[in-house]
């Protein structure tokens, strides 16, 4: 079955104003002040959270 009349583009738009991307919400490493993701790893000085820090290999030469 066909539809009686053609929605309109801001009626389609409306539709689909949920169907955006999320932002993701960065965080800065309170060690280095490089952006990381909450809670995960530092990739630059490897600060998971206080008091556990891991040894980071370095980038290849």
């Amino acid at each position: 079955m066909l539809p009686v009349q053609k929605k309109s583009k801001s009626k389609t738009r409306t539709r689909r104003s949920h169907h955006r991307l999320k932002r993701v919400g960065y965080v800065l490493c309170p060690k280095c002040g490089s952006a990381k993701l909450p809670h995960a790893v530092c990739e630059n000085c490897g600060l998971l959270n206080r008091r556990v820090s891991l040894k980071v290999a370095e980038k290849g030469k």
